[in-house]
């Protein structure tokens, strides 16, 4: 039995340690780097969890946007930030998997930043239009295959989760299809419930909030398993495609050196957030999947992710970085 009781308590003293610790940390207000405008739901998600964390730990967590270069420059200034802990990246996929694949930036995803936990997993929806006749992912893949000029799609950007994860899941069903790039996946999901293209990769909140009418159908959607905000809505992995696994997620990340006292004790209080039953049910209405792990389970999430993403990006023809 003492084993047991002894796990039990450390995580106790862990945040005692962390948020008692008046003179070491934290000093002064710790600022979260969102790389992009205020707005979003990930910036809503954001100061959500920085609200609670500065209730918590005795100082406020400030969210600062930080835009540029999609996402890149906010990215940056966290990578190059003194490793004090009073300064924290509200970490996004492209930032971290895909844009250093891609293009040239001054950090390195791996080696410049400490993990520190998973907010949220963010979901994308196989979506098509009303007038597609399929309802599954088999009679999509038909439909697909029967497109006499070929299969055009819509997309929020080249080099975007949603290009990439139907590039991803072309290639495993093996056909090919020609995409349509738009400034962002809402415009993409717009043109798609207009009619003006078939299908599109959309966040599943997104198109959770299209699909009340009769404009589009949802087919599948793409995490692993299910999602809990959509549980009547099966995964391509579940329709035939097992492994089939394409999501983003939100994250906090240090820089490099961080005390590994000071990531485990904010690891610990994100995840007790992520417990408390308000918080979880606001970040559901927000569309997302709640995580809240520890930073070795973020740290293997973000390998994962970078050896997926680098190969849609070889399969999608992007001269790699």
């Amino acid at each position: 039995m003492l084993p047991y009781r002894r796990l039990t308590v450390v995580p106790v003293l862990l945040a005692t340690m962390v948020s008692a610790s008046a003179g070491e940390w934290p000093e002064r207000p710790v600022k979260i780097v969102y790389p992009y405008a205020a707005g979003s739901t990930g910036d809503a998600t954001a100061r959500l969890l920085a609200h609670r964390l500065g209730e918590k730990l005795g100082q406020p967590f400030i969210v600062e946007n930080r835009v540029g270069a999609n996402g890149v420059i906010g990215t940056e200034a966290v990578a190059h930030a003194a490793p004090d802990g009073h300064t924290l990246l509200w970490a996004i996929t492209p930032q971290i998997a895909i844009s250093p694949v891609m293009t040239k930036v001054s950090y390195n995803p791996v080696t410049d930043f400490v993990p520190i936990s998973a907010v949220s997993l963010n979901t994308f929806a196989l979506v098509v239009n009303a007038k597609v006749p399929a309802k599954t992912v088999t009679e999509f893949i038909a439909y697909v295959r029967a497109q006499p000029h070929g299969f055009t799609y819509a997309e929020g950007g080249a080099g975007s989760i949603s290009h990439l994860a139907m590039v991803l899941f072309l290639n495993r069903v093996g056909v090919k299809g020609t995409n349509v790039s738009y400034k962002g996946i809402v415009p993409a999901l717009t043109d798609v419930v207009a009619g003006h293209l078939p299908a599109t990769f959309a966040l599943l909140g997104d198109a959770l909030s299209q699909s009340d009418g009769s404009a589009i159908r949802i087919l599948a959607v793409s995490s692993g398993q299910r999602s809990a905000i959509a549980p009547s809505v099966p995964s391509i992995a579940e329709s035939g495609f097992p492994g089939f696994n394409a999501v983003s997620w939100w994250g906090l990340m240090g820089p490099a050196q961080m005390p590994r006292r000071i990531v485990d004790g904010i690891s610990l209080e994100v995840a007790q957030a992520i417990k408390d039953p308000k918080i979880a049910e606001q970040l559901t209405r927000f569309g997302i999947d709640p995580v809240g792990n520890t930073p070795a389970q973020f740290s293997a999430m973000i390998s994962a992710d970078i050896k997926l993403w680098s190969e849609a990006i070889r399969l999608a023809g992007f001269q790699q970085n």
